[in-house]
Formats: C-alpha cells, structure tokens, sequence
C-alpha cells in the first residue's frame, strides 16, 4: 500500500493510521518530491520537474524497486491528485485507489474558495517571493495551516523540521506552480482516459470541499467505479479523524 501526503505536510501525516496498516500490508509513505526530506529536483520547463506526472513516475519506480508491480494508493490532498494520475496513466499499477478531501477538478473561485485557499494564488507567484516569505517565517506559515484539531505538537514539529530543510519551500511552490501550468495540459492530453480501478473517496463534512461541491459527482466525471462518503471532520482526516478513516480504507482495500 503506498501512501502520499498532501500539503503542506510530510508523511508524518499517516502516523495515526499506519500502526495498523503495517500489520496487514507492506506500507510505503514518502515524501513527495519537493517536500520534506526527499530530493529537490530541477524545476524543469513549465515546472515539468514538479508535476503529477513526474511526481507518479517517483512513485511507479519506489515501488518497483520494492518489488511491488501492483498496489493500493491512498493519497491526501495534493497526495490525491498525484494517486489520480498515477491511477489515470498507470492504471495496470493500481489495484485500487483513495482519495482523501480532494476534487479532480475546482469550478468558478469565490471569493470564499480563494480567502480559505489563498495558498493557491501565492504559492504559483514567480520564484523567489513566496519562498522568501515562508523561509522568514516556517512556523506562522504552518500555523495558517495546521491549527486543527488532532494535529498534535509533536507532529506540528516534525512538520516544521521537515519544511525547514534546504530546498523544501522552493519544492512547495513549484508543485503548485506545476498544477497551474503543466499539470492542466496533461490534464487536457489525458481527458479521454478514466480511472479505471475501483476509487473511494472520503471528505471532511466541515471541510471546502465537504461544503462547497459534490465530490462523488466530480470524480465520477474522470473515473467508472466510484463510492464514498463524508466523515464528520475537517480536512486533515488521517489525523483528525484516524479511526473512522482507517476503518474505511480497510473497508475498501481487502488484505
């Protein structure tokens, strides 16, 4: 089972829901390229260097090496987005696939949608403004995030250590440089191919996107087999709501 974090985490992230996990699967959980402690590759062309593509590649290459041909895939967040093309270009890899609060795609940005992901719009600003203003202050720019229930102190500070190393902030901005750029033309290269592997997406009732669309509509626009539901939480469900979101993967991924 391979599992991808989101932003602006690390694979810490998983930490209340991998204890388990471990006792029924063999469980990968990197660091997604850019973040925390894995490698910070060249930006590349149109961010090339950053995208879901590249970013699925990484992913296809651990496992093979691991020995793992086929896997499940559950991704939080930006996680998510990459298990989606991962599950989109890949689809002989993927066995099954999860999605946790995460839409393939956002409609008309409200004025609600950009104050709560203003991130989107300053991140994708050009180098190296916004890196220059997270790298002056790590932990008030973690806090904006991460001030949530269940998020405890000592994962709070392995968040920080890991966006505190070389290069991390500058990863960060070109993932979400990449998803404004890049990312949408292999979006438009691959619009006639659909997930084909059984998908499960879960939200945050109190979340954006629990509260602003219709997940299970959205990813029925790009995949065949799609179930979910709701929990009663925010967005950071593997830390906030650790139990019911295990409980769901097991539901969905037989061992």
């Amino acid at each position: 089972m391979l599992l991808l974090h989101g932003f602006p985490q690390s694979n810490v992230i998983w930490h209340k829901v991998a204890p388990e996990l471990v006792r029924r699967f063999t469980v990968v959980a990197p660091d997604l390229r850019g973040y925390g402690f894995s490698s910070k590759p060249p930006d590349g062309e149109n961010h090339a260097g950053y995208s879901k593509r590249a970013m699925l590649r990484d992913q296809v290459e651990v496992m093979r090496v691991l020995g793992f041909e086929r896997f499940a895939v559950v991704g939080h967040d930006r996680g998510g987005r990459v298990a989606w093309r991962l599950a989109t270009e890949e689809p002989d890899r993927v066995t099954r696939a999860v999605v946790l609060d995460i839409v393939p795609a956002y409609g008309p940005v409200t004025r609600e949608f950009a104050t709560a992901y203003f991130h989107w719009f300053f991140l994708t600003q050009p180098a190296s403004f916004p890196e220059q203003l997270i790298e002056a202050a790590p932990e008030a720019f973690l806090r904006r995030f991460l001030s949530r229930p269940g998020i405890s102190a000592e994962a709070f500070a392995e968040y920080l250590r890991a966006l505190q190393q070389p290069g991390t902030p500058h990863g960060m901005c070109e993932d979400y440089r990449a998803g404004a750029t890049i990312d949408e033309l292999h979006e438009v290269e691959t619009r006639d191919r659909r997930v084909t592997s059984p998908l499960l997406v879960l939200w945050g009732e109190r979340s954006l996107v629990g509260t602003s669309y219709d997940p299970i509509r959205l990813w029925r626009e790009v995949a065949t087999d799609v179930r979910g539901r709701s929990l009663p939480g925010g967005h950071n469900l593997p830390e906030e709501l650790p139990e019911q979101t295990l409980e769901s993967i097991l539901e969905f991924i037989p061992t």
